[in-house]
């Protein structure tokens, strides 16, 4: 684990072993080589979600180079661009990115720059990750062809949070008459789940409340005596960065309960606990993948990866934490899908909307996902060609104080009630840009 200050000295460290190795990895990629452009953010307020996140991310690439040789014989080739976690900047590196051969897939874990890309890579015909974060009616792939939301959009995780406190209070009838204050970070990322929210309180006739607070979230006391004011039975926490450890810090002020914030899926690192000490014991927050070094592939990457002193990250510490697992189980997903794309189009380099095919029939299941080594670190996964986040299952786990524990099984969202509300926002975006929506048949690759 690391505090950001150790954070932030190893990301001045960390920083420039990227811009070398960026330097090393700038020569055209050869036709055995499948590229991963890389929108990082290694300085700035979000630099500990980005060093552990494409830490992880690149980790899992070295270790299926090394180990592997690659996949079927095609190495694994990246180049990072620093963003800072601005979209201007993001787009930046798209563009300077783009045209290198053998681009599989972009990962630019920001909302602001993912939503600033959508229109780009349509064009260009190259698959959007946006991994627990983006646009949620991009999950309709009837829309949306080149976008993945994998694992968790917002309303998924909006529904799951909701579940979750039912379940605390004894089911969904007991949340009537609640009181929920929504706390978010003022950006495109916090406000996605207003909407849904304020539906998910009609249907289950719980009091709510939504809050902002200002970018990057250093004051926030008189939202946290508004909350106090209101007397609220639960909060969810929905931040980023710095906003994380001080809402916690600032709700032991006011004396708010610490083990009724419900923190969503940006919110529940250890970069955001430790910094608050023992105002975080206690804490709860919904998470896709477990946190811990225990598991087979965290095991591979130390031994092989690390072993040979390639590791990403400077700080070893951070192995096994919250955002290098999310990182990892990140690089799983994107080698997968090239992986079932090579079985249908070729064992070599291939094209983007070849590798977008690839993601579209990413289906790991929890045998697959146990031979992969990545049992308990992750559910399972299966992406189809109308739904690009793929039903992937979530937990909740609590902070003890020293490490987070797994206080949940894993669960679904209500996508009876979800599925509806992404069609009909998609469809209005399909009319507004004059997109045909896909049928199965409409993918001219896949044939």
């Amino acid at each position: 684990m690391t505090t950001f200050r150790h954070a932030k000295l190893a990301v001045r460290l960390s920083l420039g072993a990227a811009l070398a190795f960026g330097l090393a990895t700038s020569l055209p990629a050869k036709a055995d080589e499948q590229f991963f452009p890389l929108q990082s953010y290694r300085v700035g307020p979000y630099a500990a979600g980005g060093t552990g996140f494409f830490g992880g991310f690149i980790d899992y690439l070295n270790l299926i180079n090394i180990r592997d040789g690659g996949v079927n014989g095609v190495k694994l080739t990246w180049d990072e661009g620093e963003t800072q976690y601005e979209v201007e900047r993001g787009v930046e590196v798209y563009e300077r990115l783009k045209g290198r051969p053998g681009v599989a897939a972009w990962n630019p874990l920001s909302v602001g720059i993912a939503y600033a890309m959508i229109d780009r890579i349509s064009k260009d015909k190259v698959p959007l990750i946006t991994i627990n974060h983006g646009r949620t009616d991009s999950t309709d792939g009837r829309v949306f062809p080149y976008v993945f939301p994998l694992l968790l959009n917002p309303y998924s995780e909006t529904s799951g949070i909701v579940n979750y406190i039912a379940t605390r209070e004894g089911g969904s009838e007991k949340l009537k008459g609640k009181k929920i204050v929504v706390l978010y970070h003022g950006s495109p990322y916090g406000k996605e789940t207003i909407p849904i929210y304020k539906l998910l309180a009609d249907k289950y006739g719980f009091e709510l409340e939504q809050i902002e607070v200002p970018h990057p979230g250093n004051e926030q006391q008189s939202q946290w005596l508004s909350i106090r004011r209101a007397k609220a039975d639960y909060v969810v926490l929905r931040g980023w960065g710095v906003m994380n450890p001080v809402a916690l810090k600032t709700a032991q002020k006011v004396g708010f309960p610490v083990d009724h914030i419900i923190g969503n899926v940006w919110s529940n690192s250890e970069e955001d606990v430790i910094p608050a000490g023992d105002a975080a014991k206690g804490y709860v927050a919904i998470t896709t993948q477990a946190s811990g070094a225990e598991y087979p592939v965290l095991q591979e990457v130390i031994k092989t990866v690390y072993g040979a002193g390639k590791g990403n990250l400077d700080d070893k510490k951070r192995i096994g934490s919250v955002y290098h697992n999310l990182g990892i189980v990140n690089g799983i997903l994107n080698v997968e899908a090239v992986r079932i794309a090579q079985e249908k189009f070729g064992k070599r380099t291939l094209t983007g909307d070849e590798v977008r095919w690839g993601f579209e029939h990413l289906a790991l299941d929890p045998a697959r996902v146990e031979a992969l080594g990545a049992k308990g670190l992750f559910h399972s996964i299966n992406v189809t060609w109308d739904n690009h986040e793929g039903n992937g299952r979530v937990t909740f786990q609590q902070w003890d104080g020293a490490k987070w524990k797994v206080v949940s099984d894993w669960i679904s969202p209500d996508w009876a009630a979800l599925r509806p509300i992404i069609e009909k926002s998609s469809t209005a975006y399909a009319q507004e840009r004059g997109i045909k929506i896909r049928t199965s048949g409409d993918d001219p690759v896949g044939q």
